[in-house]
């Protein structure tokens, strides 16, 4: 599994448009496109890549998002509010015999908006890392939850 770089960071916030706005304002970040997951999130981006999503945290979090990233904390403050830590990757099948072999648990999704298939684990200190291959190199898979499936739910500010 050749990691080829890091990919993002998700930040929880319960000021979604207040944080989008400080990480334009202060940092230079640019808002731009950002699929479709079923839950609010803006993708943050430097150039043409996109290093930071927000989205809601504590109890505004939607079910899908809680669904889809299985969302493990309610920190709205602090270093708690990054949620995982993405890498882009490639050699999906090679991975998923190593993590099995290793009896390393992982969620497998799919967002089908950015044609990749996704691979979710926790390291020993209960960090969630996000491993992103393309959608190419999963035919035969089934993940356990596809994002295109999801109703769009929106939460008020």
């Amino acid at each position: 599994m050749p990691l080829q770089h890091l990919e993002h960071y998700l930040v929880q916030t319960v000021d979604f448009p207040g944080t989008v706005r400080w990480y334009q304002e202060i940092l230079g970040l640019v808002p731009g496109p950002t699929p479709n997951f079923g839950f609010p999130v803006q993708w943050m981006y430097i150039g043409e890549r996109d290093v930071l999503h927000i989205t809601h945290g504590g109890n505004k979090t939607t079910e899908n998002r809680k669904v889809y990233l299985a969302q493990t904390s309610q920190a709205t403050h602090g270093t708690g509010v990054i949620d995982h830590v993405g890498f882009r990757c490639d050699g999906l099948q090679d991975t998923i015999g190593r993590l099995t072999e290793k009896h390393i648990e992982f969620r497998q999704r799919r967002v089908d908006d950015q044609g990749l298939y996704q691979l979710f684990l926790f390291d020993p200190n209960g960090v969630k890392v996000e491993l992103n291959f393309p959608a190419s190199e999963a035919a035969g898979l089934t993940p356990e939850v596809d994002a295109s499936k999801f109703s769009y739910q929106y939460v008020q500010d």
